[in-house]
């Protein structure tokens, strides 16, 4: 079993209120060998050497904690949630959160669901379905606290698939890269149609250098009915 030398972050996310424990330590462990045993499988991710997986994707998952908060036993929803990033990372170092893992191809979320038996985690699922149809269905629709995604979209086509699941109240929070406030600029409208505040940007410096931005959104008004669109409209006519 590979050893992802957790406690080298351990040091860092308790700066910002995150304790690892060693539960929390050796399910991480555990998540990043089953990452790597099923890439061999199925395309999870690019990210491979166990270094780059402590920091790229652990580390810069945890990061989330440092810039937004994150209320007691809050509801979370990961919209693309691919690999199970953020939402499966922010669970285990955050186990009161409820969090829902949404993705669109089924064989992702069954290593996801190897991933949540084998690590023992509770209130946390797997949802097999388009963000837009979650939307739209009363199951998921403004039921959330918190509406994440990581590298899922360019802004205003994320807004609109994950602001119809936030609560009047909530969250929307987006992780980027460099170009975050140009995206930012282009999604002023998607905010206002939506009904979020503007767009508010967190910016963070990784390892090697790279950039990470935090971009978030508070939820102020109930989401018209129509959005979100036809998956056709969203991606070829932006808000």
């Amino acid at each position: 079993m590979t050893d992802f030398h957790i406690e080298e972050i351990a040091g860092k996310c308790e700066e910002f209120g995150v304790n690892i424990d060693k539960e929390a330590s050796e399910r991480l462990n555990l998540y990043g060998n089953l990452l790597l045993e099923w890439n061999g499988k199925i395309n999870l991710t690019a990210i491979t050497e166990p270094r780059e997986v402590l920091y790229k994707h652990f580390y810069d998952c945890i990061l989330f904690l440092k810039h937004i908060e994150v209320k007691q036993n809050a509801s979370l929803v990961d919209v693309g949630t691919g690999a199970g990033f953020p939402g499966t990372v922010l669970k285990i170092v955050r186990p009161d959160i409820e969090v829902t893992l949404l993705d669109s191809l089924n064989k992702r979320l069954v290593f996801l669901n190897e991933v949540i038996a084998k690590l023992g985690l509770d209130k946390i699922r797997t949802v097999h379905m388009r963000a837009e149809d979650a939307g739209k269905s009363k199951e998921h629709r403004e039921k959330y606290d918190i509406a994440c995604a990581r590298a899922v979209a360019a802004m205003p086509v994320l807004m609109e698939y994950c602001v119809p699941l936030v609560k009047k109240g909530g969250l929307f929070a987006a992780m980027k890269g460099p170009s975050a406030e140009e995206e930012v600029r282009l999604s002023l409208s998607a905010a206002r149609l939506l009904g979020t505040e503007k767009p508010n940007i967190i910016c963070e410096t990784l390892t090697g250098n790279e950039k990470r931005a935090f971009v978030t959104a508070k939820k102020i008004s109930q989401t018209p009915t129509k959005y979100p669109r036809k998956p056709a409209d969203i991606t070829k006519q932006p808000l």
